[in-house]
């Protein structure tokens, strides 16, 4: 089988939806990552066999070895459709499930062909526990595990050309549980029961997984970025992966839109490499340079070469933007102009990359300058679509649902995973750490659960500077000798009245933060609010969730919707973000229809301009 661009995969169509003509995509993969190599990869997509382990045997009965497979399931999924759609009895989990997967490939023949090349295996998601066997071989992480922990974010193998075959078999094993220290966002666990705004689980093979060439000794493909308009300096985080130690150039060309023409800056710089993999900060200056924004999201294109002794140059590229975010005093400003967030609350759940697209370019039409992904793994390609549509985002590290020392750790590897994977993008702005006390329901009181949570938004700050940073989103937030530790002062407001409004947002700005969201806004050393820091409303609205009140017709929801705007915008507040996008299984106050991306209500709704 030779390898393919996978062009004609379901799941990576290359056609332009009608709004398209605004954002034209000339920088096309269809792999879910923001970084691309000039390679050849083959999905892996499709029909794999299965096979639920219910009494978690098949270690120690060698399926890896062979296994007569009964079922079959399709890849990207989820265990949740697959036991759904199974020839077996069970229908579903509970505590905690088993699946095997496994499925046969040709050697690509191409592989041979470059003398300095490797066959990489990549999981887009996959998880919560994930353990791969090639031809019988257990694999390893190129980070080095033998079990792949986490299921939001992309791993990678490398497969060894001695253990490869004319025919090859690879075998994946999968576990998932209820635990509550794990990182779970809103799908249910012992701690948060199905129901209301807790959901179904989605696990197991949820993205797609692909074979590339790569080199053995290359740059790995994520790229941090953080500009320094001013200046206009673009610091660029590359990664190095060596098999061969030795002296290496990494060289590195930026240029505009125009196709065809010589770089608008480039650079070279020498470094001596060890085995291994490496991050490396690296400086370069574009004149002349132009800003990313919502009204103009320009993006510059980042080549970037790895060079051996004997000239041999192992390539990546993305896309990048220049921006600054930042908060001043009580106002927030995008590249020292002022700006107001028009935000919506989005919880893509199971949708198609296709349907996201849908909602994307929806909220934009409701007049939204801001989506907050809300504590959930995304397909990552909704990053780049927001780099290119103008979009900011709010991302959210997903939940555990438990504080412990267990459920801290496995909070802080998933954020360095995601860090890792998202930090190339202009369109991310804002990160928070935990949301609503979720895995920090002792933060009032414990401090190893604020002093973890202090020590993550440090880090950030230190590391991260091109993003703003939430500790706890929408209320408790973390004073240390009365400073916040949180760019933002966030708060949930829930109201079905205008009075009822009116009175909340009042107490908010006048700094009455006991009696303004379910919990007092800040937690700790006593902390004294005098416009220092911006006032988000973080989540409002809600309105057609079931028992809440409020209208319950679109019509209604509107005029409501208008009138809650208004005031917000008549108070020295920075920005508000509307609950929610779409509906999503029992939380049925969405905007947009889901299935067909159309509005409910009238377009610029939440555009503050419109007001």
């Amino acid at each position: 089988m030779e390898l393919d661009h996978g062009t004609g995969h379901p799941n990576y169509g290359l056609a332009k939806c009608k709004e398209e003509d605004l954002a034209e995509d000339t920088f096309v993969s269809p792999l879910p990552r923001a970084v691309i190599r000039p390679n050849d990869f083959i999905l892996l997509d499709g029909t794999w066999r299965f096979a639920l382990d219910l009494e978690d045997k098949g270690l120690q009965e060698n399926w890896y070895v062979n296994h007569p497979y009964e079922d079959e399931a399709q890849w990207p999924g989820s265990v949740e459709a697959h036991l759904a759609q199974g020839k077996r009895e069970q229908k579903g989990w509970r505590d905690q499930v088993v699946v095997w997967y496994e499925r046969d490939f040709e050697w690509p023949v191409s592989v041979g062909e470059k003398e300095n090349s490797l066959l990489q295996l990549t999981f887009g998601a996959c998880g919560y526990e994930t353990q791969v066997w090639l031809n019988g071989f257990p694999l390893v992480t190129i980070e080095g595990e033998a079990k792949h922990i986490g299921e939001y974010t992309s791993f990678s193998y490398e497969l060894e050309e001695k253990i490869l075959r004319p025919s090859n078999r690879l075998t994946v094993r999968i576990v998932s549980t209820m635990n509550a220290d794990i990182p779970r966002g809103k799908q249910e666990s012992y701690v948060y029961k199905r129901g209301g705004i807790w959901y179904q689980t989605y696990t197991g093979p949820v993205r797609s997984v692909w074979l590339e060439t790569v080199e053995r000794n290359r740059l790995r493909s994520r790229v941090g970025v953080v500009s320094i308009i001013e200046d206009n300096l673009v610091r660029f985080t590359v990664t190095t992966r060596i098999h061969d130690p030795g002296t290496y150039r990494i060289r590195l060309k930026v240029f505009d839109k125009t196709p065809d023409t010589p770089p608008v800056a480039e650079d070279e710089f020498t470094l001596v490499l060890e085995a291994g993999q490496k991050n490396q900060r690296l400086v370069l200056a574009i004149p002349d340079a132009q800003y990313w924004s919502p009204e103009s999201p320009y993006q510059y294109r980042l080549e970037a070469e790895l060079v051996d002794a004997n000239g041999y140059a192992a390539t990546i590229e993305t896309l990048f933007g220049l921006r600054k975010f930042e908060a001043r005093g009580s106002r927030l400003y995008l590249n020292h102009e002022p700006v107001y967030l028009d935000g919506i609350l989005y919880q893509p759940g199971a949708a198609t990359y296709e349907e996201i697209k849908q909602h994307m370019y929806a909220m934009k039409e409701l007049g939204c300058n801001l989506v907050r992904i809300h504590i959930a793994g995304v397909d990552p390609r909704i990053y780049k679509l927001a780099d290119r549509m103008g979009l900011l985002l709010w991302v959210e590290v997903p939940s555990p649902h438990r504080s412990s020392p267990e459920s801290r750790a496995n909070h802080r590897e998933e954020l360095m995973r995601m860090l890792a994977l998202i930090a190339t993008h202009p369109s991310v702005v804002i990160w928070s750490l935990y949301n609503e006390d979720w895995g920090a329901q002792d933060i009032a009181t414990n401090p190893e659960t604020r002093q973890y949570i202090m020590d993550m938004y440090h880090f950030m700050q230190l590391a991260y500077p091109q993003f703003l940073v939430v500790d706890n989103d929408g209320w408790r937030h973390i004073s240390f000798e009365g400073r916040l530790k949180s760019d933002l002062m966030t708060a949930h407001i829930y109201a079905n009245e205008l009075e009822r409004w009116k009175q909340q947002l009042d107490e908010l700005v006048a700094g009455n933060l006991d009696r303004v969201a379910a919990f007092p806004l800040v937690v700790g050393d006593p902390f004294f609010f005098r416009k220092q820091v911006p006032l988000i409303v973080s989540e409002w609205g809600g309105f057609g969730f079931a028992d809440y009140g409020g209208p319950q017709d679109n019509e209604q929801r509107a005029e409501q919707i208008r009138l809650f705007k208004e005031e917000l915008r008549k108070r020295p507040i920075s920005g508000d973000v509307y609950t929610q996008a779409t509906n999503i299984e029992d939380e049925k106050n969405g905007l947009i229809d889901a299935t067909t991306g159309e509005l409910y209500v009238p377009p610029r709704l939440l555009d503050s301009r419109n007001t």
